[in-house]
């Protein structure tokens, strides 16, 4: 449970050099600044997804090119406005993540974006190589599907921004999970790197944790497992705390621990190379069965760790098959 990775140097992240591992322990993986996440197919060493965190002072602004990626805006604590091709977006954000649900804005591809925040904050880049430039858009908080997943002790919390079937992007598919003290997240352990129609889809994945503190402000930590689902695959297990990330190109990822007493949040930002945007997965053989224990047992009460935006629930639903591990 070490935190071994070494930051990559930024002449390294400026010659596309990759990651010495999977986990990112907070810090590892910053850019130039403002970022203190830069995590770009380059350096991630695989064709599609993309992650950046950045933090803006009162009166900060921040201008990015696009490429050839789309991109969401995510306020993860304060608002922001998003100016791109003659738009401008008002974000409200939210006080944090364990807060509520929170607006967002759509930039596409082959444009430039421009950030600017009165209070401050720290906002989240989502991005995924594509193919057709869709106009910009705004998503509303109030809109974001809230989904209770699971039973049990296996109970999460998902806001399905830009889930496949919530909001339209061309590759990019992203949500975020809330899941309370002690439970597991994304169980039973799940896959999705290879093509397989009807069934599984080939998607690379990042996870972005952020982990509650305790009282007195006690850090807090969870665990990340991911097993190879290849020879020579993806092979995790890492204590991750807020900041952190970790790369996912293939194998079964999942449970997601949180320790007891500390609620963890993961965004999950996914891209692949099918012609379809979609999100299918295979169960792991070994641990599929859980999924029918769940039936008739109830969710965590303590769920919904939050009510949505302004207290709109959004929609709730439990999961069976379909509704995937997340």
């Amino acid at each position: 449970m070490s935190r071994p990775a070494e930051p990559v140097s930024r002449q390294g992240r400026e010659r596309g050099e990759a990651f010495p591992g999977r986990h990112l322990p907070a810090g590892t993986a910053a850019g130039a600044a403002p970022y203190d996440l830069d995590i770009r197919p380059e350096n991630a060493g695989w064709a599609h997804s993309s992650l950046r965190v950045l933090t803006l002072p009162p009166g900060g602004t921040h201008t990015f090119p696009t490429g050839d990626s789309e991109w969401i805006v995510l306020p993860l604590s304060g608002g922001c406005t998003v100016a791109t091709g003659g738009e401008s977006f008002t974000l409200r954000g939210r006080a944090g993540v364990f807060s509520s649900t929170t607006d967002f804005a759509y930039v596409p591809r082959d444009t430039t974006a421009t950030l600017t925040t009165a209070a401050g904050g720290r906002f989240a880049l989502a991005g995924a190589r594509c193919e057709r430039r869709l106009p910009a858009r705004y998503g509303p908080a109030e809109a974001v599907p809230v989904e209770l997943r699971g039973a049990g002790t296996c109970s999460r919390q998902v806001h399905n921004f830009a889930a496949a079937d919530a909001f339209t992007c061309d590759k990019l598919i992203a949500v975020e999970v809330l899941t309370p003290g002690g439970n597991w997240s994304s169980y039973p352990p799940h896959k999705h790197d290879e093509h397989h129609p009807g069934e599984e889809s080939e998607l690379e994945e990042i996870y972005y944790f952020e982990i509650a503190d305790g009282p007195a402000g006690t850090p807090g930590l969870g665990y990340q497992r991911v097993s190879p689902s290849r020879d020579k695959g993806t092979d995790v297990l890492a204590e991750v705390r807020t900041g952190d990330a970790v790369l996912i190109p293939d194998g079964w990822h999942g449970p997601s621990i949180a320790a007891p007493g500390h609620a963890m949040y993961y965004l999950n930002v996914m891209a692949g190379p099918g012609a379809e945007r979609e999100w299918l997965i295979r169960d792991h053989p070994d641990h599929a069965w859980i999924r029918g224990t769940w039936p008739g047992q109830p969710a965590d009460p303590r769920l919904p760790l939050h009510e949505g935006r302004d207290g709109h629930e959004g929609h709730k639903g439990r999961d069976g098959r379909d509704g995937g591990a997340r």
